[in-house]
Order: C-alpha cells, then structure tokens, then sequence
C-alpha cells in the first residue's frame, strides 16, 4: 500500500500488512491525534508529580507518576508499533483508534485518583477500553494475513491475558497491588517478543523513528507548558526576580539542548532488527518520562524560589537534575551510542550526566544545568566529524 485512495478510503478493507520498504512513509493525521490525546495524559501525571515534590512527598509521588507514565506509554507503544505495521485508514480502523483515543482520556481524568488516594479503578478501566480497542485490532490483522496469523493471534491473547491481571490487581488489598504491578510489567513487555517469535511483523523503520521523534517534541512541549503556567503563576503574584529569571533562562537553554541532543543523529539507521528495535523502542520509557518529568521539576524550582514551595534548595535543584541526567544517559545508551561516534563523543554525555547533580548543589540550579547542557551540545557540534552529513 504506497498510498491511501480518497475513493476507497472509508470503505471497509481487508487490514492487511503494509510494505515495511515503502518510499515516504510518513505519521499520518490521525496518528497525530492519537500522539496528542496521549499527551493530555502525560500533562495530567507530569503537574501531580510537580504537586507532589513541590509538598515535600517526592516517594510516593514518583512511585505514582512510574506506575501511571508506563500504563500511557506502553498503550502508546502497542497503538504505534501496529500502525506502522497495519494501518490501512478505513472506517473500521479509525473507529477502533477512536476507542483507543477515548480510552487514553479516560486515563488522563483517573490520573488525581491514582496520584492522590491509590485508586486505579478508573486507569485501569481507561485502560481496558484502550486494550478492547486494540485487541480488535489485531484480531483483523489475523484474519487479512495469514502469513503472520500466530503472531498476530498470540497478541490479541497476550494483550487480553495481560488486562486480565491489570484488573485483577483491584481486588487486591495493601501492598499486593505494588507486587502485582511488579510482575505484571515483565508480563507487558514479553508479549511482544513472544509474538513476534511466529513471525516479525511488517513494521517500517523510518516511520518508527519518525513516531517516536514526534512524541518527543510533544513531550518536550509538554515540559515548556508546564514550566510556562509555573512562571505565569509566580509573575501574576510577585512579578519577575532574578532568581526567577535565572530559573526561565535555564529552564529554555535545558529544553532547548534536549531537542538539540535527540535530534543530532537520525534513528532510523539504528532499527536494522527486531532485537535492536525492542531495545531502542523500550529504552525509550526513560526518555519520554525523564523529558515529561524535567518540566515538573522546572515548575517546582519556580514553586521555590518565589516561595510557593516549602522544601529544601537541595530538593528543587535534585528535581530538576535527576530527570535530567536519566535523559541524558538514557538517551546516550539507546539513541546515539550506537552510531559509534568515537570515544570521546561518547564519553560526553555519561560525564555530562555525572556533573549535572553537581551543578544542582549551587545557588543556579536551573541556570546552571542548562549551562552545562549548552555546553554538552557545543562539544558535540565542534568534535562532529567534518565529513558527517546526518
């Protein structure tokens, strides 16, 4: 299928499997709905995790914001991963992405529940209904490609198994639901090495990459508006200080060296087999929720330093540079490493990662980690190799 045909675009089609080799393949309209539905989700978990560590309850808070962020990623991921394999566009298709639309909303307005009181009734039925929509899914891809129907079948089973003990989860009382939340993650993500072992599905590379670039742009805007409401906040109170305006200048400059280092080497190149696939696509949970988490961490330096925030410096420093160094590293680690760019390109970004709680400790928290991180992207430009056209 090298392109959707106005005529026959909303008849019912056979969801079979698209060229993984085909020229221009590109995210398509509703894919970018979807990506930003997700991301009212990320918005909601990103601002509790900023109310929890600005009110001084940084555990519970970050063990919240882990456990909802992988429920919105891993849903984004199973959606992602089938549409650049099957998305053939007709009704029925959108139809079932729009239930998997209304179910990521129904996460985002369970976010409080599961953030404030523990109770995940309402995720985990957001969930479900995402997890529905899905399993149909697949279960007409089963049908239109025979080639890879085990593979396409062992998914619907294995997403269906996996809700099941999600759900079950609810019936469990104290601390059981944590343990289960352990064992059900290792669960989520053996479904799809499990399925693909019957057979790869047809998934195209430079779509892939371009889906998990966009999402990181997203989240990256999410973390600019989430920093932008604090400053808006603390301007209508008090006005512009100077601590709080060394907080905007480096809360831009560590945006900004963000989306200067992801975007330095194109990831395509990297997603030559299902193995490495599963590595980079995994790996990047660090990266979408240290990006989605730096802006919680700017909004609550800017709680701090106008005095909306009782906690030590030392906590408004750590919450921004802990987000910021498992950016870096993972991003090192699963997106650039493996170009091979020399030891000393290489090196950079774990010493980088290294320094950045230091700078942490000053007076400057913000201002100085984005410092560091212009720093880090200079280093990169200049030690570039003159002949690289990436």
């Amino acid at each position: 299928m090298t392109g959707a045909d106005p005529d026959r675009r909303r008849r019912l089609r056979p969801l079979t499997p698209r060229d993984p080799h085909e020229p221009h393949r590109v995210a398509t309209p509703l894919e970018l709905l979807v990506d930003l539905c997700f991301v009212v989700a990320v918005a909601q978990v990103a601002a509790r995790l900023h109310h929890g560590l600005a009110a001084g309850h940084a555990a519970p808070a970050l063990l919240a914001y882990a456990m909802v962020f992988f429920s919105i990623w891993w849903a984004w991921m199973n959606f992602t991963w089938f549409a650049s394999a099957y998305d053939n566009d007709d009704v029925l298709y959108r139809l079932m992405t729009l239930v998997q639309i209304a179910g990521v909303l129904i996460v985002a307005a369970g976010v409080p529940r599961g953030f404030d009181g523990r109770n995940f009734d309402v995720i985990t039925l957001g969930y479900g209904v995402m997890r529905a929509g899905l399993v149909a899914q697949w279960l007409r891809a089963a049908r239109a490609d025979p080639t890879r129907r085990r593979a396409t079948l062992r998914y619907a089973v294995g997403v269906s198994v996996c809700y099941a003990g999600w759900a079950s989860l609810l019936l469990m009382p104290g601390a059981w639901p944590l343990v289960g939340w352990c064992v059900m993650v290792p669960a989520e993500l053996f479904v799809p090495i499990w399925a693909e072992r019957r057979g790869m599905t047809p998934w195209h590379p430079h779509h892939i990459a371009e889906r998990y670039s966009l999402l990181t742009l997203i989240v990256l805007g999410e973390s600019v508006l989430a920093a932008t409401l604090a400053i808006q906040s603390a301007v209508v109170g008090g006005g512009v200080t100077v601590r709080l305006g060394a907080v905007i200048a480096g809360g831009l400059l560590i945006i900004f060296s963000m989306w200067w280092l992801y975007f330095e080497r194109p990831a395509h190149q990297l997603l030559v087999s299902g193995r490495r696939a599963f590595l980079w696509g995994y790996g990047h949970l660090l990266i979408f929720s240290s990006a989605a988490a730096v802006g919680a961490g700017l909004a609550v330096a800017v709680d701090h330093v106008t005095g909306r925030a009782s906690i030590p410096a030392r906590v408004a420093g750590a919450s921004i540079a802990i987000p910021v160094s498992v950016y870096l590293l993972s991003l090192w680690a699963m997106h650039l490493r493996p170009h091979g760019d020399g030891p000393a390109r290489s090196a950079a970004f774990p010493v980088a990662a290294l320094l950045v709680p230091v700078a942490a400790m000053a007076g400057w928290p913000a201002l100085q980690i984005g410092l560091l991180l212009a720093g880090l992207v200079a280093f990169g430009e200049l030690s570039r190799p003159r002949h690289s056209h990436d």
